[in-house]
């Protein structure tokens, strides 16, 4: 599974009361630091007590649990009910549970707190992540009040006082939004070759990419080339499957994209999916991180300001291999303790006499293949799913990152990847070069 186009859907038949809501306390503004990886944003929320990880997500409109990992949850008024949206299949088990008490940061406070516990195992995203993810929150952290999202400084402020809230946003972009089963929309203009098409989209922070497009949902849709079939990701029902390729021009406003990667996919995926009216795709985190990002449900606007990260090229895997973290393992590290020295009066210099090596034992990540794309570099170079990862380009994978891992991947085009991996019980080292496969082509 690809984390970095990895997306969640949850259309749910069920829409609680304004009792489920997160409430500031005594308090004009409340901060919360958040975990930026892969263009997705994690935030520290407490369920009863126990500190959990959620991913935050304008694209769902419940929270959810998938994952305790070794965390212990106590969870009332449990109902057993389904799960249905993204992927093939109809519908997955699981619970409601209702009364729960939440709390995200200091002041953020929800005493009536509704949360769905998905218990089918392969939703537990952390090893795609590379960090312990619990959950999933996505409307009622933004319904109640004014948020601001920095991606420069990872801190989101929630804000009990709209006119603080109106002064920080003075020198933004103001956009109309709509909110239609609780998730914003927004229109934009997609420009496949060299017309502007106005197109609702749904602003979805749990997508990784820059763009999604329902071609089924578009009139006279021509894919453009080259693309290529690509796994995109999984939702609730299964893995999803299309194709992906840059665009021309992408526009909100007068804010412009050039060449930005867009994924579309097959219609099967999206069979199950509830879709609003009128609405032809998603813009997310890709495009999101740009911009310092205001959310205003009540009011229904979005209001945008760049940052640094404007101008940054759309880059994709190159590699053709999608990673996960298959836990973690002890390994021994080497360091040396000075236990006599001298000094040199005359110069000053302290000589180390007896220098002992020391040992200690740290835990360490482990890296394999989760998938290869067809005709990839890597796929022609001969890596297969479930390769562990020993080292890459010389550098240990146990001293690396999942997130530093994809930046090797998206690095240049022409660059030499050679890795170590363990395939049973052979050891092999395999060589590619990165080669982007869809280039924009007038």
């Amino acid at each position: 599974m690809k984390f970095r186009h990895f997306i969640w859907f949850l259309f749910l038949s069920i829409f609680f009361n304004a009792q489920n809501s997160f409430e500031i306390k005594n308090a004009k503004k409340t901060v919360i630091p958040f975990k930026f990886i892969n263009n997705l944003i994690f935030i520290p929320v407490n369920v009863n007590g126990a500190e959990l990880t959620f991913l935050l997500d304008t694209g769902v409109a419940e929270t959810s649990i998938f994952s305790l990992e070794d965390k212990e949850v106590k969870l009332s008024n449990l109902e057993k009910i389904k799960f249905s949206g993204l992927g093939g299949n109809t519908s997955i088990d699981g619970f409601r549970s209702d009364n729960n008490v939440g709390k995200i940061g200091k002041d953020f406070t929800n005493t009536s707190f509704s949360i769905f516990i998905i218990v089918n195992q392969e939703f537990n995203i952390s090893s795609h992540v590379g960090i312990p993810v619990n959950g999933i929150i996505g409307y009622h952290f933004f319904k109640k009040h004014p948020v601001i999202i920095d991606y420069l400084s990872k801190r989101i402020t929630i804000y009990n006082d709209i006119e603080l809230f109106r002064k920080k946003i003075k020198k933004f972009e103001e956009f109309p939004i709509s909110i239609e089963r609780n998730k914003p929309y927004m229109h934009a203009h997609v420009e496949m070759t060299n017309e502007k098409k106005s197109s609702k989209l749904l602003i979805d922070l749990g997508n990784s990419d820059p763009i999604w497009l329902f071609p089924n949902l578009i009139k006279n849709f021509v894919y453009n080339r080259p693309n290529i079939d690509d796994f995109l990701g999984r939702g609730f029902n299964g893995d999803v499957y299309g194709k992906r390729s840059r665009i021309h021009n992408f526009y909100i406003g007068d804010f412009k994209f050039e060449k930005p990667l867009t994924a579309m996919p097959d219609e099967f995926s999206i069979q199950h999916v509830t879709i609003v009216d009128g609405r032809k795709g998603s813009v997310g985190g890709e495009i999101m991180r740009r911009f310092t990002v205001a959310f205003d449900y009540k009011n229904q606007k979005l209001y945008l300001r760049k940052n640094k990260n404007y101008d940054d090229p759309f880059h994709f895997n190159m590699s053709g291999l999608d990673f996960k973290q298959d836990g973690l393992q002890w390994e021994k590290d080497v360091f040396s303790i000075a236990t006599a020295k001298s000094t040199n009066k005359a110069s000053g210099e302290v000589e180390v006499l007896n220098n002992n090596l020391q040992y200690k034992f740290v835990l360490k990540p482990i890296f394999s293949i989760a998938g290869v794309r067809k005709d990839s570099p890597a796929d022609k170079a001969g890596l297969k799913k479930d390769d562990q990862i020993i080292t890459i380009n010389g550098r240990r994978t146990s001293d690396m990152t999942l997130e530093r891992i994809l930046e090797l991947m998206k690095s240049s085009e022409g660059r030499t990847i050679t890795m170590v991996v363990h395939r049973k019980t052979q050891e092999l080292t395999l060589s590619f070069t990165l080669e982007d496969p869809i280039p924009y082509q007038e």
